[in-house]
C-alpha cells in the first residue's frame, strides 16, 4: 500500500506499508529519502486538530479508524 506523507510542503509517497509497518519505519524510510538526520515525528492532522504519532504505531490502523475521513486526514513528517 502506498501512504502519503507530506515532507517541506511536498507530498511524498512511501510505498510498500502495511498495517504491521510502523512509524518509525515510515519515518526512517523518508529521512533517508531526503538525506537527512535527527529527529523526527509523524504528525496526524485533521482540520486544526493534530496528533503525534507513537513510533510503535501503525499509520495504516490509524487512518482506517477515521473511516470515511481517512481521506481528509494528512500525515506530516515534522522535525
Amino acid at each position: 500500500m502506498e501512504l502519503k506523507v507530506w515532507v517541506d510542503g511536498v507530498q511524498r509517497i512511501v510505498c510498500g506499508v502495511t498495517e504491521v509497518t510502523t512509524c518509525q519505519e515510515v519515518v526512517i524510510a523518508l529521512a533517508q529519502a531526503i538525506g537527512r538526520t535527527g529527529r523526527y515525528t509523524l504528525i496526524e492532522k485533521w482540520r486544526d486538530t493534530e496528533r503525534h504519532l507513537a513510533p510503535h504505531e501503525n499509520p495504516i490502523v490509524s487512518l482506517n479508524k477515521w473511516g470515511q475521513y481517512a481521506s481528509d486526514v494528512q500525515l506530516i513528517l515534522r522535525r
